[in-house]
């Protein structure tokens, strides 16, 4: 099969690359300069030039407090690109694996974890234009899988991990929310997930799925273990409330997401949170 990644360069995307080595598939990646999914004719003429079978869409507007002054790009990046995508699936049957996120879920009070068939209740521009995506590869037909994950950290681009290295390594103390509770999802698992169900071919079973890590953390948790695990013992990570860090959106309190539907449909094996931080970490030393 050829498989079409989209958004190649960001934390995914290179994920991605690492774990389709030695696949008898063949991964085309993408990023903008290859192939713009804003553009519908752009994307038609690749699906139809390379005779695609799965696209992977891995790209996304995520910068979320910015897409609240710049909600036109974030929609066209997370909403209308993806119809295209989803559209010329349809047109060439082709699967679309299409990356969704947590925020669909943002203004819902949980307590336990959020299982796919709840109803979204995003609150800022970035959640509402993921969910505006969902929405409009449901409506065009197109055979798809998509994937909602949370708090995705990895050796590439900028996330939260390297943040907290790097502010953990330099500071004697660092204060870090402990009111926001999830999962952190290592990217090269998600890949992994991504890959499995390529690979078993199971390409038909359609709908929304749940995958991020095992367990459950808030990002002081989080920020807490990779300090300790990094050696950076100096550094006092310590708790603070939300409400210390201003921000234009309101950020999900609780969103856990529940995998028992991806593990049972496509016998995905998850690794608990702190075992994949740990195997980031030791990629992390691994490529000084």
């Amino acid at each position: 099969m050829k498989i079409l990644v989209t958004g190649a360069n960001g934390q995914l995307g290179n994920s991605l690359r690492d774990i389709s080595v030695g696949s008898s598939d063949q991964y085309i990646f993408t990023d903008v300069a290859e192939l713009d999914i804003t553009d519908r004719s752009a994307v038609n003429d690749m699906l139809c030039r390379e005779q695609v079978d799965v696209i992977v869409n891995c790209a996304a507007y995520t910068q979320v407090d910015r897409a609240e002054d710049d909600e036109a790009n974030a929609d066209l990046l997370n909403h209308r690109a993806v119809e295209n995508l989803a559209v010329a699936a349809q047109e060439h049957n082709a699967v679309l694996i299409h990356i969704s996120t947590d925020y669909v879920f943002g203004g819902n009070s949980h307590n336990t974890p959020c299982k796919e068939d709840e109803t979204p209740n995003p609150t800022g521009v970035y959640g509402k234009t993921k969910l505006a995506g969902e929405e409009a590869v449901q409506r065009s037909g197109c055979k798809y899988i998509i994937l909602r994950t949370a708090w995705l950290y990895s050796v590439y681009g900028k996330n939260f991990m390297k943040t907290m290295l790097s502010l953990t390594a330099e500071r004697s103390a660092v204060n870090v929310v402990f009111d926001q509770v999830g999962t952190p999802t290592y990217a090269a698992h998600l890949a992994g997930c991504i890959r499995h169900i390529i690979d078993s071919r199971q390409l038909d079973k359609v709908g929304i799925y749940h995958y991020s890590n095992q367990g459950v953390c808030s990002w002081y948790d989080f920020a807490h273990a990779i300090a300790r695990l990094s050696g950076h013992t100096q550094c006092r990570v310590q708790p603070c409330h939300s409400d210390e860090f201003p921000s234009k959106v309101e950020r999900p309190p609780y969103s856990v997401l529940d995998k028992s539907k991806v593990e049972a449909t496509f016998g995905v094996e998850i690794a608990h949170w702190y075992e994949a931080l740990q195997e980031c970490l030791a990629e992390m030393n691994s490529k000084k």
